[in-house]
């Protein structure tokens, strides 16, 4: 599977526990929902970023890409320290150039 290069960027940067670098694939003003909640902005992504890793200390398996217009969702196997570990979740992505500017993750 060939990801777009701002996605595997993220995904590189999440296993490599880079967060400098998985915050800059976003857009200044992107936005990322997880477990009903939205983070807006790069700090605000990196926050989240940071205490889901703490919190879950999790390693993710991609699985698949599917392309739905304009959105690029990766179904993967994420796997760590939560109830119901391992989990398949679907990461849609929204991009913008060479940026991330939406992130939903879902079940």
């Amino acid at each position: 599977m060939t990801l777009p290069p701002p996605i595997l960027a993220y995904f590189d940067a999440d296993a490599r526990n880079d967060r400098a670098t998985l915050v800059n694939a976003f857009a200044p003003d992107a936005v990322v929902t997880d477990e009903a909640r939205s983070h807006v902005g790069r700090d605000a992504i990196g926050a989240w970023w940071s205490a889901a890793k703490a919190t879950y200390q999790y390693t993710t398996e991609l699985l698949g890409m599917t392309e739905r217009g304009d959105v690029t969702e990766i179904r993967a196997r994420v796997t760590g320290r939560f109830p119901g570990s391992p989990a398949s979740l679907t990461f849609a992505f929204r991009l913008e150039g060479d940026r991330i500017t939406g992130l939903e993750i879902t079940a």
